[in-house]
């Protein structure tokens, strides 16, 4: 009797074991965005093979010891802007050290098209791309050009799915950052309801998670308030994801593949899923650095504009020293932020002056760039104008009156504001109290030709809820 019962347990084991690999594998096939050339039964030899050899598959990048996974949140079929890629950000991996770093970048980011002279919001990426029947490739190329980093593979999620698979959990625990209320806040085919909650730890739903995480009007960071819960409700599902009670809960898991065949898109194959979740296992998800690129505080890297669309200026944020150098810097030293901290202090100590010469045209972007010196640590930047007999040309370049004994202040210069070196012009005294002079061309004066409105910084930019269609860059 022993023996049979046994043997009857043992096959409902396997039986349900081999159900979930099997619908694992048909899962993992239909979220890719590219059918795989390979068929059904040959990847499950090959995952097979893996799990009982101990091996998995080297992911893209992992050779450099860095993997970047683009994480994106649509809000799907029922809702406004069905394509809208509210959620963008970039999940670092370093493979070294086991750490993992997320960087947010914000919805109305006024992105590049690459390959042509067109902008829009970063968030109508993806429909542009559905558009041109090319799907994720101009928002991936986007966030490359805006951070610096290779985009080695994508994850899409639509708010339905996100509601799903935290309902499928049971719920998440999260610590509320603040009371909210919103008698406004966006739903299903158009509608308006109320969303209430209180600060402090509580257990989400997955219909109260994604109000959470959608919630902006009633955050005085707007956006970028809105990233940080994003970021803060991902490590929550990870954690709930990974827990023994999810693993050994086989209609938990089932539901959980039923969830994810609906609503993920990705261009993983499957033993590059296989090898991301063995490696995401192993992972230091505890300290998780997160970075929300932002415009609200005095250091941040962005800064409120608007582009003129027929008689409508839309809301938009466009980095502050007119190129993609600081938050490319920042990509780059995501894991060693002290790094940067480091540098501030030593161009601080270096007390470093700056004099700007501009021609009246360039007004504007000298006051700005003036604006930034002294946010950088500068002790004293002045703005001169640039004598008429004196031809305004297109590269600016800097002058290096210091003898290069302030390396740290000439080399943010030079990379902040894409300055040439040069030695002195002829024709224009630069007086010695200054350690160095930057003549302004018509670079710098394009790429800060921005307007600023600090005070909008927590508009609610709701005239395009659809997609902001491609625009060449220009001011209001």
């Amino acid at each position: 009797m022993f023996i049979w019962i046994f043997a009857v347990f043992f096959l409902v084991i396997f039986s349900m074991m081999s159900f979930l690999f099997y619908k694992s594998l048909r899962t993992g096939r239909s979220i890719q965005i590219r059918n795989a050339d390979t068929s059904i039964f040959s990847d499950m030899k090959q995952i097979a093979f893996s799990y009982f050899t101990g091996q998995r598959a080297a992911l893209k990048g992992e050779s450099t010891g860095r993997v970047n996974i683009l994480l994106l949140g649509r809000a799907g079929k029922n809702y406004p802007g069905k394509n809208l890629t509210d959620t963008v950000i970039m999940m670092s991996i370093d493979t070294t050290q086991k750490k993992v770093a997320l960087l947010s970048l914000p919805r109305d980011l006024y992105a590049p098209i690459t390959g042509t002279a067109l902008f829009t919001k970063i968030n109508s990426l993806y429909q542009y791309g559905l558009n041109q029947g090319i799907d994720v490739a101009p928002l991936r190329s986007s966030v490359e050009e805006i951070t610096g980093q290779t985009i080695h593979y994508f994850f899409v999620l639509d708010f339905d799915g996100f509601e799903k698979i935290v309902d499928t959990l049971g719920g998440v625990p999260v610590n509320v950052l603040r009371d909210f209320y919103d008698p406004r806040y966006p739903g299903k085919n158009y509608s308006y309801e109320t969303f209430e909650i209180k600060k402090g730890w509580q257990t989400l739903d997955g219909a109260t998670a994604l109000k959470y995480v959608r919630e902006r009007h009633n955050d005085p960071e707007g956006d970028f308030g809105r990233a940080k819960r994003q970021q803060q409700l991902i490590q929550a599902i990870k954690d709930k994801s990974f827990s023994l009670g999810t693993f050994f809960n086989i209609f938990t898991v089932n539901s959980l593949l039923d969830t994810l065949e609906e609503s993920v898109k990705t261009d993983m194959t499957l033993d590059e899923m296989e090898s991301f979740i063995k490696l995401a296992k192993i992972l230091d998800t505890e300290n998780v650095s997160s970075i929300v690129v932002n415009a609200w505080q005095k250091g941040s890297l962005l800064r409120v504009s608007h582009v003129q669309v027929g008689n409508i200026a839309a809301f938009i944020l466009v980095p502050r020293v007119g190129n993609w150098s600081e938050i490319n810097d920042l990509s780059t030293n995501i894991f060693h932020l002290d790094a940067l901290d480091i540098r501030r202090k030593r161009i601080a100590e270096e007390q470093a002056t700056l004099i700007i010469f501009s021609s009246s045209k360039n007004a504007s972007a000298a006051e700005k760039i003036k604006r930034l010196s002294a946010e950088m640590g500068f002790t004293k930047v002045s703005v001169k104008p640039l004598p008429n007999f004196v031809k305004n040309k297109a590269q600016s370049v800097i002058i290096d009156r210091s003898g290069l004994k302030k390396p740290f202040s000439l080399d943010e210069l030079i990379k902040k504001f894409s300055l040439q070196k040069t030695a002195d012009p002829p024709n224009i005294t630069i007086s010695d109290t200054y350690d160095f002079a930057i003549i302004m061309g018509s670079n710098l004066t394009d790429a800060l030709s921005f307007d600023e409105k600090a005070d909008a910084i927590g508009a609610d930019d709701t005239l395009f809820s659809e997609w902001l269609a491609p625009q060449t860059k220009k001011s209001k």
